[in-house]
């Protein structure tokens, strides 16, 4: 019989879709699931830890309506204000305002917010506000104050312990944190809970609740602000809300009655001055009336002095106009780059330049307010500030137009007044002194009725100055706590639990340097795949066997059936070589388990123990192993006295390593090993060789000449990837006969080739 057979089969090599499937991506984490679920279950239960000790934060919400004056405040006086910004520009201000931080430290002040009351509970400490039965004062506090908090319990009713010392109640105490003040709200005693105190430093509170407030319009059109506050405390939050309001309304109230104060003012001075001219008037005409006995005048002299009144007093208004202009331009002269207080107005009828009066104290209040929470390069005030310069300039130009109307009049009154007293020359001296002394009475009689009139209005209007902001809806906390929101933390800490595992996973992954799964295989060589023998941590030497249905058995059963496919004689003897590239690949295993298999078929079938460095095979049928392959090849012995039959198999044979030879690779490459493999195709139809793996030692490379196929062995989780690469090299270099691989220990998710509709339909042991 020839050395070798000549003769072709197709490999056993499944078609994969062009990328790898979603399956093979979720498989090696399935396989794991245990911990996924594990983990998923600490994380839900941290989650629900998580909840019970994190205090929930309530949301106060109140809403505030900013009256149009356009449209009817219900304020009728003569200094009401004119609105001169679009309602979407007042909003903007007023939210500003809102939000400075002026109104926050009153508020903080009123309501003693920069002390935190906390009271212990089974999950952690929980803030408290009304429920605190004392307040915790700070007169004058040292750093350590504000670093931890303060521990307080009642010893009795009238002293308080402060961390390990005890101090009277409602008394000035010196302590190391500072001079403080424990006042009482409610009757404490023993039974008193003990409480947490921390303090803040005043800006610090300030700033803390300033970030917490959120002030929003309703919509770009609407001139509702809608105040919303997150707080621990829903009663807290509220009061903050509500005395954020009336902190507001209250600066608004001020800032409308700074110019009817000042006219108010003006009106009284100028009452007092006239009020004296008046009296004085009125005792020159009763004295001369009684030092010249006048008891009446004529009817053409009480005609000519009512018309003189009336100039007079034209020209008087006239006058009193005049100097109004003349000191709002000295106002504005003197006052052009800060606020001032807002000049009289009295006399003056032109509502043009009321309006731009009103307009200008509007805008410099706004610029104000903008200056306490804002700096000076921020673009609301950049534009109040053009705004307040651009109608400067407009009051400028009024004026000046106003002053050349009322001289041009001022010197007609002046003229008809000359004309009227050339009349006047002609009645008796007497009748004209008295008429001249009537005439100053008169037109002091007049200012000083208008000037009573004007201090009424502004009297009333001062006292029924209101906001113009209403109150729609008070301050209210929601019904249940906003945050943490349950269903998000038990959200992210799920994702969390799945996470972790996941990433465990891909790390390891990609650290590994092992094989892993067949696509790892598919990618780096294109030596094709004969069959592939699933993972089973515990399994028998031998699992091919008569009566052995087990998965493992039918997939060595399918490598040899695989093997066979497309001999053209298959009566011809077969020499099919094991290797692998590392030890502990299995290649051992499966040769002997392939050979187990073909001698079923009542085959003569032998297998050679040819790996001499580390042989097993004997030992796994307690051979004796003193004469073996080592002796044969060095003619110390005949192919009788080491062939061997396995155990239990009659058409099994074996012929075990024998001792250790020196030098194994110069001991196989002698000419016995031919004549041995020569004389064994003729006895036997299979000649399985167990070689030793090709990246430790060549000894597998001298033999492959001889053999008609070879097997190559590659182990899930222990052959290293580098090791495909060099036998893809011996592949394209053809160092071995119908080089194929087997897949050893694949994972249930990795077993291509198993289907699990054959599972389900036999019955596998």
């Amino acid at each position: 019989m020839s050395q070798k057979n000549t003769h072709s089969y197709v490999p056993y090599q499944v078609v994969e879709p062009a990328g790898p499937s979603l399956q093979t991506y979720l498989l090696p984490y399935l396989r794991h699931w245990p911990w996924f679920v594990l983990s998923l279950a600490l994380s839900l239960a941290g989650a629900y830890v998580f909840l019970l000790y994190k205090q929930p934060i309530y949301r106060i919400q109140a809403s505030l309506l900013l009256q149009d004056e356009k449209r009817g405040s219900g304020q009728a006086n003569p200094l009401k204000e004119l609105e001169t910004y679009s309602p979407k520009k007042v909003v903007e201000n007023e939210l500003e305002v809102l939000h400075s931080s002026t109104l926050m430290d009153r508020v903080v002040t009123n309501l003693h917010l920069d002390t935190r009351y906390y009271r212990k509970t089974s999950f952690g400490k929980r803030e408290i506000y009304t429920e605190s039965p004392v307040w915790l004062l700070v007169e004058s506090g040292t750093p350590a104050l504000y670093e931890k908090p303060l521990a307080l319990s009642f010893p009795d009713s009238s002293s308080v312990r402060i961390n390990d010392r005890t101090y009277p109640l409602n008394q000035r105490i010196k302590t190391p944190y500072g001079d403080l003040r424990v006042l009482t709200r409610d009757t404490v005693s023993k039974q008193t809970q003990p409480l947490i105190a921390q303090a803040m430093s005043h800006a610090s509170a300030v700033g803390m609740y300033q970030a917490n407030l959120k002030a929003e319009p309703t919509s770009k059109t609407s001139t509702v602000i809608h105040l919303t506050l997150d707080d621990a405390v829903p009663a807290k939050g509220e009061a903050i809300l509500n005395s954020l309001i009336n902190e507001y309304n209250q600066a608004t109230i001020v800032d409308k009655n700074k110019v009817a104060a000042n006219t108010l003012r003006f009106v009284e001075n100028r009452l007092h001055m006239v009020s004296g001219e008046l009296a004085s008037v009125e005792r020159n005409v009763e004295d001369y009336k009684s030092t010249q006995g006048i008891t009446d005048l004529g009817t053409q002299s009480q005609s000519l002095l009512q018309t003189a009144q009336q100039n007079d007093a034209q020209l008087n208004q006239v006058k009193i106009q005049l100097a109004a202009l003349n000191d709002l331009q000295t106002f504005l002269d003197n006052q052009s780059d800060k606020r001032g207080m807002t000049p009289a107005t009295v006399g003056l009828d032109d509502q043009v330049l009321l309006k731009q009066i009103d307009q200008l104290s509007q805008l410099e209040l706004t610029r104000d307010e903008l200056k306490e929470t804002t700096s000076d390069e921020n673009p609301s005030l950049v534009r109040v500030e053009n705004q307040i310069k651009a109608t400067r300039n407009n009051i400028r130009q009024n004026i000046q137009t106003m002053k050349s109307q009322l001289t041009s009049s001022k010197d007609q009154y002046t003229a008809k007044n000359e004309e009227l007293e050339g009349v006047i020359r002609t009645i008796p001296k007497q009748e004209r002194t008295l008429m001249d002394i009537t005439r100053q009475q008169t037109i002091k009689n007049d200012l000083y009725t208008y000037l009573l009139h004007k201090r009424e209005e502004l009297a009333v209007s001062f006292a029924a100055a209101i906001s113009d902001s209403r109150t729609l809806d008070a301050a209210k906390s929601s019904l249940g706590p906003v945050k943490p929101v349950g269903v998000v933390i038990y959200a992210l800490f799920g994702l969390v639990g799945l996470l972790l595992p996941t990433a465990a996973i891909a790390g390891k992954r990609t650290l590994n340097t092992r094989v892993t799964r067949r696509g790892d295989v598919e990618e780096l060589t294109q030596v094709p795949i004969l069959g592939e023998v699933m993972n089973k941590r515990h399994r028998d030497v031998l699992v091919v066997a008569p009566n052995n249905r087990s998965v493992i058995a039918e997939q060595i059963r399918t490598i040899r059936t695989n093997l066979q496919l497309g001999r053209h004689d298959s009566t011809e003897s077969q020499v099919i070589l094991f290797t692998s590239s590392i030890s502990g690949e299995g290649k051992s295993f499966l040769s002997l388990n392939l050979g187990a298999s073909l001698a079923l078929l009542r085959q003569p079938t032998v297998i050679l123990e040819m790996d001499m460095r580390m042989p097993r095979l004997h030992q796994r049928f307690d051979i004796d192993n003193s004469v073996g392959l080592s002796n044969y090849l060095n003619g110390e012995t005949t192919l009788e006295e080491i062939l061997k039959p396995v155990p239990g198999y009659p058409n099994y044979f074996i012929i075990p390593s024998g001792p250790l030879p020196p030098d194994p690779s110069e001991l196989l490459s002698g000419p016995l090993l031919k004549v041995l493999l020569s004389t064994l195709r003729e006895q036997f139809r299979f000649v399985i060789i167990d070689a030793p793996p090709v990246g430790v030692v060549t000894d597998a490379q001298v033999v492959a000449p001889y053999a008609d196929s070879t097997l190559f062995v590659i182990r899930h989780g222990v052959t290293p990837r580098q090791s495909l690469k060099i036998l893809d090299t011996l592949y394209r270099e053809q160092r071995f006969q119908n080089m194929s691989i087997i897949l050893n220990a694949v994972g249930s998710g990795d077993a291509y080739h198993f289907n699990q509709r054959y599972r389900n339909s036999y019955s596998y042991k």
